[in-house]
């Protein structure tokens, strides 16, 4: 399929590069070094040679949410905002651009995102999960109250919110003791962005911010998959929830969540996918530069759904979701 549009698609600078290292072993570091640094080149082959026409480019994580400095991640989050403006005014039909957001200081956040939609055209924002303030023994989440005025100007905006995994600090992290290896992709990033997502849903935000849209990658974060069990837990007893929020988990879910492709090329996820939440809300993606576009974008093109959702998910619900 041409034309694809694809948005969980990564690049870093110098002051962020590092937080990438380690994920994939030394062997490959200066390959995802490069991946990562490059934005004209390499990566826009990879998409002329694989059918896509634009990629939503972001931040690499965790980047500015682990800069427990509250001054010097505003001024991390204004560099790589500024940098990728420049980048995508180089090639403006094939970037745009996701905000990249000190969420450590709530009003910075504010102005920052309402810098880069107004000021630069972003068409979004992607923070990577909880940030760490002050010191960096800390995980605040984005449901607490603290963060609800900031969500207002979210939904003022009408821009989405891209939720993006990271992994959890050690202190938090004794699960995966002796267990590294269900660290980041493979498990972690999952189960913490599900968990994040979760919370605000149950929180009561949704029903305060009733057009806020979010988008989560990797088909969900196995959020589709649970989703039933999550409002049905043991439904005999007919209690009621312990959460402040008025409907039921799923009802936030199909309403207020858009899902990527990214990372997750299995045909059968993307058809619970689709049962759970509707063809109108999955967006192809390939999560470049971690795992490849081709391997993305072959298996999109000839996966065993209709054509129409093929166009809807590969393209058409990006261009209504981001305004393109």
């Amino acid at each position: 399929m041409q034309g694809k549009i694809a948005l969980e698609e990564h690049f870093a600078i110098q002051d962020t590069l590092m937080d990438s290292a380690g994920f994939l072993g030394d062997a490959v570091w200066d390959e995802l070094k490069g991946r990562l640094m490059d934005i004209q080149v390499r990566r826009i082959a990879e998409m002329d040679a694989n059918g896509v026409e634009t990629m939503i480019l972001s931040l690499n994580a965790p980047a500015v949410q682990a800069i427990h400095d509250r001054k010097r991640a505003v001024e991390i989050a204004k560099k790589a905002n500024d940098y990728l403006a420049e980048q995508e005014a180089k090639n403006p039909k094939r970037f745009k651009s996701f905000a990249a957001l000190p969420m450590q200081d709530p009003e910075a956040a504010c102005r920052e995102l309402e810098r880069c939609v107004k000021d630069l055209k972003f068409v979004g924002a992607l923070v990577n999960g909880f940030s760490q303030i002050d010191k960096p023994d800390t995980a605040v989440y984005l449901d607490l109250p603290q963060y609800w005025d900031f969500w207002g100007v979210v939904e003022k905006l009408d821009v989405p919110f891209y939720l993006h995994p990271r992994n959890p600090i050690p202190s938090m992290s004794q699960i995966y003791e002796g267990h590294s290896w269900l660290l980041g992709p493979t498990w972690a990033f999952a189960q913490e962005t599900a968990v994040h997502s979760l919370r605000l849903m149950g929180s009561g935000l949704f029903d305060k911010y009733t057009k806020l849209k979010i988008v989560l990658g990797h088909l969900g974060e196995g959020l589709p998959y649970n989703m039933w069990r999550v409002d049905h837990r043991n439904g005999w007893t007919k209690q009621k929830p312990k959460y402040p929020a008025k409907k039921k988990i799923a009802e936030y879910f199909q309403e207020h969540f858009w899902l990527t492709t990214s990372g997750n090329f299995r045909t059968q996820t993307l058809i619970d996918a689709i049962l759970e939440i509707g063809a109108d809300r999955i967006l192809f993606s390939t999560d470049w530069p971690f795992e490849n576009v081709d391997h993305a974008a072959i298996w999109f093109d000839a996966c065993s759904i209709s054509e129409l959702d093929r166009k809807k998910i590969g393209r058409l619900n990006s261009k209504a979701l981001f305004k393109l």
